[in-house]
């Protein structure tokens, strides 16, 4: 589950990691509040508005504007507010903003330099450990370092049995060239971002910027926050931070039914019971020539009710030209799917106008081929693998 900004802050802040600090804002009016509140609070003159979404690149989008006063505030804020904020990483329409972050400038003048750097906190597939990865080039280009320099990308990976041990957030600091109050005051971060990690049940930090102050001290200006979403029923307080307006509308439907499914762009709906057999069929049909228009696990118990909702949401997207059921009767009885699938084919009537491609394997494949032929709808039935193949081909040409 991903978070906003302003959300993973304030998971940084309460194990004690430094951030900039900022007050969320839904109007101009409330920006204007918040900034006298900030002023109040911090001494800041100068406030950074900050467009709230579920993507990065805001800052190259025109998400994120410093505002030197309050007429600049209220400005920015009312521009951002109701933007579809296009970036990187975002499609062509963009995300709509229905919030910002009316933050603190701490790029204030002192004694030294600032200076940003990049940190990510994430599990490293490969050995299975968690793994701090950082750069010393840190900011909006962060991309482009991992490009052209990958030798300044370092990682530090850590050991559960003994987690993140003072001499590796030693070696960081180190790394980034730190010394003096700097050093210690980034050592003091590193420690309390693995421990947010860690007991926040998150898969992904993401810190770009950490930033060096010119009084050195170190703080997070910006959070990238996933939290494992099997972790959730634990994780309440996290649960409750959910904004269903950053999730895909379908995939938010599916969920509600019971449903695994993940949207993808392509022309054949799929529809499988088991991850590994989902992940099979959408090779199946891309070695048909067409591309697979979701991932879509209905689980072990696949009923008329499940099919018809499956149905349902995959056929909301115009751009599917057939749905391929393929589904392993090992827990399921594929007869009991076949009849789902006719009752659910029926209850739907005229919203069925795509051809379905049904391959059921095991438990009474045979009995439930039988209840499809004779269905007199029009279901492509199929045994084997191969012969669900060709009949997507031949729906597809």
């Amino acid at each position: 589950m991903n978070l906003h900004e302003y959300q993973g802050k304030e998971i940084l802040a309460s194990f004690g990691v430094r951030v900039q600090r900022g007050i969320v804002a839904h109007n101009a009016k409330e920006a204007v509040d918040a900034a006298k509140r900030l002023t109040q609070e911090t001494g800041t003159s100068w406030h950074v508005i900050k467009a709230q979404v579920h993507a990065g690149g805001r800052g190259k989008g025109g998400g994120v504007k410093l505002a030197k006063n309050l007429g600049e505030v209220e400005d920015i804020a009312g521009q951002i507010i109701g933007m579809n904020l296009v970036t990187p990483q975002t499609s062509a329409e963009g995300k709509k903003v229905h919030q910002v972050l009316v933050a603190e400038d701490v790029y204030y003048p002192g004694p030294s330099e600032t200076s940003e750097y990049y940190m990510s906190v994430l599990l490293n597939r490969a050995t299975s450990r968690t793994m701090i990865m950082y750069s010393p080039e840190g900011g909006m280009d962060i991309e482009a370092v991992a490009e052209k320099t990958p030798h300044l990308i370092f990682t530090e990976e850590i050991d559960p049995s003994v987690g993140l041990l003072p001499f590796q957030a030693r070696r960081i600091a180190f790394n980034f060239g730190l010394s003096g109050t700097a050093f210690k005051e980034m050592t003091r971060f590193v420690m309390s971002l693995y421990k947010a990690y860690e007991e926040s049940d998150s898969s992904l930090f993401e810190i770009n910027p950490v930033l060096k102050t010119s009084d050195d001290k170190i703080m997070a200006v910006d959070a990238k926050v996933t939290i494992d979403d099997n972790a959730l029923y634990r994780r309440k307080q996290y649960a409750e931070m959910r904004d269903l307006r950053e999730e895909n509308p379908i995939e938010v439907e599916a969920r509600s039914v019971g449903l695994n499914y993940v949207d993808l762009d392509g022309n054949v709906g799929c529809m499988v019971n088991g991850a590994g057999l989902a992940m099979a069929t959408m090779d199946l049909i891309k070695m048909a020539g067409g591309e697979p228009a979701n991932f879509l696990d209905v689980g072990g118990t696949a009923d008329a009710k499940r099919v018809e909702e499956a149905f349902r949401i995959r056929l909301k997207d115009p751009n599917v030209k057939a749905i391929l059921i393929n589904i392993f009767g090992g827990i399921v009885r594929c007869d009991r799917v076949a009849q789902g699938v006719v009752d659910a084919y029926k209850n739907m009537g005229d919203a069925i106008k795509v051809p379905i491609i049904v391959r059921l394997q095991g438990t009474n494949a045979e009995l439930a081929k039988e209840i499809l032929d004779n269905s007199g709808l029009a279901v492509h039935s199929a045994v084997q693998f191969q012969e669900a193949a060709d009949k997507v081909k031949a729906v597809l040409s």
